[in-house]
């Protein structure tokens, strides 16, 4: 158990329930939470009688994305920052798609950028409240997409939309996740939260060899393995951090205008 922190954890009855704890932040990403995201994780991995991950947000907002704040407070030194929190977001990614047992995102709120969305693609199930929104943001604040969003987007939309997600940023409601296939189902908000725990009972009674077996092999069944491209995106959206586009698009967003854009 885990039971204070960026990161909330326990496992009663062979269903884990990882939970990020910064809901005064809208659960933004910095550094110190994803650690301890892989941290919660790779305990998932060693607990012998794990049946099903079910992974919330606290508050109102699933995950809204990279911090923002703490990104922007760290100006010139933002691609070092950049590089340690990729490092430590792709590892969670990884984490999450290895793990033999199934992964449910149970999302309320906003899901955004590498952090939420990221999240929610990299999930094996995902049940969406009616108000859920999800973002993709990335090139928004002159970066590029990271958590494996550049790879798992296509392969549950389609390349011609998930281009136009990664590159035009819409808000995407609920419905309109459903009907993409983001998501895999969608419930009134007050019932998130029983529903999503009751599908993780359902799979928790399921036979757990044969579900991990199946999960293998639908992940390994699409294609090139999202890990292969993780460096890649790495190495770009560290890149591009260094940029002062990349600073524009962060101060943008905080100070809540539109940003401009010199290509430098």
């Amino acid at each position: 158990m885990i039971d204070k922190g960026p990161v909330l954890l326990d496992i009663t009855d062979g269903i884990a329930r990882l939970r990020l704890n910064r809901p005064d932040a809208a659960n933004g990403m910095s550094a110190e939470l994803l650690s301890a995201l892989c941290d919660a994780i790779m305990v998932c991995h060693g607990h012998p009688d794990l049946r099903v991950v079910l992974l919330s947000g606290e508050g109102t907002n699933f995950c809204a994305g990279g911090d923002v704040r703490a990104f922007a407070s760290k100006g010139e030194q933002l691609p070092d920052y950049i590089r340690q929190a990729t490092a430590y977001l792709q590892n969670a990614v990884t984490g999450l798609l290895r793990l033999e047992a199934p992964v449910i995102a149970s999302v309320q709120g906003f899901a955004a950028g590498g952090g939420g969305f990221g999240l929610v693609c990299a999930s094996d199930i995902v049940i969406a409240a009616e108000s859920a929104k999800f973002l993709a943001g990335a090139t928004r604040v002159a970066m590029a997409p990271d958590a494996g969003v550049s790879v798992t987007l296509s392969r549950l939309v389609g390349l011609r939309r998930a281009m136009s997600i990664l590159l035009t940023n819409p808000v995407i409601s609920a419905g309109e996740a459903l009907q993409m296939g983001i998501v895999t189902k969608v419930v009134p908000d007050a019932e998130l939260a029983d529903a999503s725990l009751a599908l993780a009972r359902e799979l928790a009674a399921g036979a757990p060899k044969a579900l991990a077996a199946t999960k293998r092999l639908v992940w390994a069944g699409t294609g090139t393995s999202v890990e292969q491209c993780l460096s890649e995106e790495a190495r770009t959206v560290a890149e591009l951090s260094g940029m002062a586009d990349a600073r524009e698009g962060l101060a943008a967003v905080i100070e809540r205008r539109k940003p401009v854009f010199t290509g430098r």
